[in-house]
């Protein structure tokens, strides 16, 4: 079964199937077969819709602001989407190169969690909402109330933008530093920066990882 006959056992069918394929393919997969594209445009969708797909589940539960925001950042995090994927076994049609298949490529959090929100970024051009709270309300709804059973990590991006954020309302963004290591294993390294400041600096095996990272760095630094 490949995901199209996965989709049709939903009750979805799709229109565009090389773009719903195109969301499981890793750059690994792109760079082995000339004329194909990874998702990693489709994962930029996707993250936008899974933000909005989340909070207007999150905002009838009457919290306050800072709890909605940290709920959302516990429920679509990396460790989150990947488990998620996994429960859905979506990682099965992830498109690999051989490398990346031979180190493990299709149980990992990083590249799972973005197939995920490719998956969805294509899914929502090709149909609309109406597939996206389909698959969604199975993962995600049931863990609204008990966020901390999917496993969550601790999210301090959340937690050094309400730190830095105060009274003076500033934001944090993130840097890359470096990109190095091949196709299939990467390192990234981030700096957590506020007003031109490197306040942390973090390394992880995908952007989100080291961003996590360099805030937690920037965090421990500061709460001294």
């Amino acid at each position: 079964m490949d995901i199209i006959d996965w989709l049709k056992n939903r009750g979805i069918t799709v229109k565009n199937t090389d773009m719903i394929h195109q969301a499981f393919m890793h750059s690994s997969y792109a760079h082995e077969h000339k004329g194909k594209h990874d998702n990693e445009r489709l994962e930029f969708m996707g993250d936008a819709v899974l933000q909005l797909w989340s909070s207007n589940a999150i905002y009838p539960l009457g919290l306050s602001e800072g709890q909605m925001t940290r709920l959302r950042a516990q429920l679509v995090c990396e460790k989150a989407l990947a488990i998620y994927g996994r429960d859905l076994h979506l990682n099965d049609f992830l498109l690999l190169g051989d490398g990346e298949e031979k180190s493990g490529g299709r149980d990992k959090d990083a590249i799972i969690a973005d197939a995920f929100e490719a998956f969805l970024g294509a899914l929502f051009l090709d149909q609309g909402m109406g597939p996206i709270d389909n698959i969604l309300s199975d993962c995600i709804t049931p863990r609204l109330a008990h966020p901390e059973d999917v496993g969550i990590i601790h999210d301090y991006k959340t937690k050094l933008q309400e730190y830095v954020q105060g009274d003076n309302r500033k934001s944090v963004h993130y840097e890359l530093v470096r990109e190095s290591g091949p196709a299939n294993d990467p390192t990234f390294v981030m700096n957590a920066v506020v007003d031109g400041l490197v306040l942390g600096t973090g390394e992880g095996s995908s952007k989100k990882q080291a961003e996590q990272n360099a805030a937690h760095d920037a965090f421990e630094k500061m709460a001294k």
